[in-house]
């Protein structure tokens, strides 16, 4: 019998190195940074050939399990498994819950994938797969090995011998290090991503990090269906040491080989790499969005909202939002993370919030705000509803100025076209639903002492949130 290949895909992770495109609110994984699918699309689709492939097990948090949700019917993976953290413990106990989540027979192979990476050359990683799958099935613990194309720091390395076996796991080095292991040749970038036996990973896991599985087991054990997600029980997740796949296992066995991989890889660790990934025009830059340039080279200039114009500038950094833009010079964006501490330092809500907030029904987008007041633009998918609700500190006003809009008002059901309005005062009970087949556009004026997003009561919900 073949063995299945389970897809366990990792969607945490916050990627503030891509600030202000990337936020903890909607962070890397779930934007279409190098292509035209988001992150988490491109690594879902890019397993499309695959032998006996499974529908893809997705960890990630609470708050963004209506975004997975929505990008893997976009993509027409209609039941993947979606495992919700209660909290980030590192890689261990999130592979451990998928491994303990999954096991149905003793074939069953793990591919575990970061949701962030680009992988260029497919056929290529194809085929590592396939050697990797091999050894999976011969009961060792695989991981990929990125073959260098570069003196690099930034990377873990892999020490390996001729017949692939790890020799050991080695930190980030320094630049003289580097260089040595590059001349070499038998060092590896450390890709994180692996592969094996869902019951040789939880074997190994239970020698070698006994605290790990027997606190992600009860997590799994008393986890709860929530809709299409399964909640990991809090209590027991959080009881789990927080450790790297690596350390808790990799590092301490002498079962684990490592597949080399030449094909393009790339983990978009900062704006540089994007640009480095990018198609660039004959003055070296990569644009993307609404650009234009005067004496402008080796730049990288992101602008979706209004154009950005520079004259004579080189080797920068530009990403512009709506309600942020980013200008930095190229060999200093790393450095970006260093901005994000500091606007939560000085409580910036463009730190880890977009002025855009997804919401399970569609999406909302702060226009205006000042004192008292607040205007948002409501976009409501079709069949989409949201939850009835008051507030005990604001009133609202809503303008269709698109589709056809079927509100609750206290005692009142309405069906509101293109133009029409309605006020609802503070205290009343209130919800609105598209009940047609094409997007629902709303202008809301919010009026009050308080227009924070918790002052919310809701009374029911559809998607189940509190």
């Amino acid at each position: 019998m073949q063995s299945r290949i389970i897809p366990v895909i990792l969607a945490g992770g916050s990627g503030t190195r891509l600030w202000p495109l990337s936020r903890k609110q909607y962070p890397k994984q779930y934007l279409p940074l190098a292509g035209e699918y988001t992150m988490l699309q491109e690594t879902i689709l890019r397993l499309n050939g695959l032998n006996n492939l499974a529908e893809p097990i997705i960890i990630c948090n609470a708050e963004h399990r209506f975004l997975v949700a929505e990008q893997c019917q976009q993509i027409d993976i209609d039941s993947p498994m979606i495992l919700l953290e209660p909290v980030g413990r590192n890689t261990a106990p999130a592979i451990a819950a998928a491994a303990l989540q999954s096991i149905e027979g003793a074939n069953d192979v793990l591919l575990v994938l970061s949701a962030d990476h680009v992988i260029q050359n497919v056929e290529v990683f194809h085929q590592a797969i396939d050697l990797a799958l091999t050894q999976a099935n011969e009961g060792k613990l695989v991981t990929f090995g990125i073959v260098p194309t570069e003196v690099n720091t930034g990377y873990g390395y892999i020490k390996s011998t001729i017949d692939r076996r790890v020799e050991a796991f080695v930190e980030k080095p320094d630049l003289a290090t580097a260089q040595l292991y590059l001349e070499q040749g038998n060092y590896l970038w450390n890709s994180g991503m692996f592969m094996f036996q869902a019951g040789v990973l939880i074997d190994e896991l239970t020698t070698h990090s006994p605290e790990i599985i027997s606190a992600v087991s009860c997590a799994v054990e008393s986890a709860t269906k929530d809709l299409d997600f399964i909640r990991l029980e809090r209590r027991a997740f959080e009881s789990s040491p927080s450790d790297s796949i690596d350390y808790a296992l990799m590092e301490k066995s002498d079962n684990v080989v490592v597949i080399p991989l030449d094909a393009g890889w790339n983990d978009i660790g900062s704006w540089s790499a994007l640009y480095d990934i990018g198609v660039k025009d004959e003055n070296g830059n990569v644009i993307k969005g609404d650009v234009s340039t005067i004496d402008t080279t080796n730049t990288y200039i992101n602008a979706h909202h209004h154009i950005v114009a520079t004259i004579g500038v080189d080797n920068l950094i530009i990403v512009d939002t709506p309600d942020a833009t980013l200008i930095a010079s190229k060999d200093k964006a790393q450095k970006v993370k260093e901005i994000v501490e500091s606007l939560h330092q000085k409580g910036r809500e463009e730190g880890g919030e977009h002025r855009k907030v997804h919401r399970p029904w569609g999406w909302y987008d702060c226009i205006e705000s000042g004192e008292h007041f607040q205007v948002k633009r409501l976009h409501v998918k079709s069949g989409a509803k949201l939850s009835l609700q008051r507030h005990q500190k604001r009133a609202e006003h809503w303008v269709v100025v698109s589709g056809v809009a079927t509100v609750i008002n206290g005692d009142k059901i309405l069906t509101l076209q293109k133009g029409e309005s309605t006020y609802i005062p503070i205290g009343i009970i209130h919800a609105l639903e598209n009940k047609t087949n094409e997007p629902l556009e709303i202008i809301e004026v919010q009026s009050g002492i308080y227009l924070g997003e918790d002052d919310i009561e809701r009374l029911e919900d559809i998607y189940g949130r509190e």
